[in-house]
């Protein structure tokens, strides 16, 4: 059905704010989110689900307490469960995020930068 088509610029071109995921689609028990990044996030893990970044355009670079990860487009890094992390974008980033339905986007750190996840109508 053409309705369960989306569209992945179309989905970015809807968010106005920084690091404020919406729900693309989902497929099984995951979600596939579109977000904007810039600037850096919050220091947190992830205690119970690995976390898949998807660089769609611009560059993202993922701290670990070990190394940073540096990704461009079309580049994919899958975080860990439970590896702490912290994402930071100089310019912005488009991206998708792959996880399981209800994870919190700042993890176990909570504060002022958890978003409740938005839909892209």
């Amino acid at each position: 059905m053409a309705d369960d088509v989306r569209n992945i610029a179309q989905a970015l071109a809807t968010i106005s704010e920084h690091w404020q995921p919406h729900r693309l689609t989902s497929i099984n028990d995951y979600d596939v989110k579109v977000v904007k990044l810039q600037g850096e996030f919050v220091w947190h893990t992830h205690p119970d689900t690995d976390e898949l970044f998807m660089v769609i355009s611009g560059e993202l670079t993922i701290q670990l307490r070990d190394r940073d990860v540096v990704l461009g487009p079309n580049d994919v890094f899958v975080v860990p469960r439970g590896v702490e992390h912290c994402p930071r974008a100089t310019e912005e980033v488009h991206a998708l995020l792959f996880e399981p339905q209800g994870t919190v986007n700042t993890g176990d750190a909570g504060g002022e930068m958890t978003a409740e996840l938005r839909e892209f109508a």
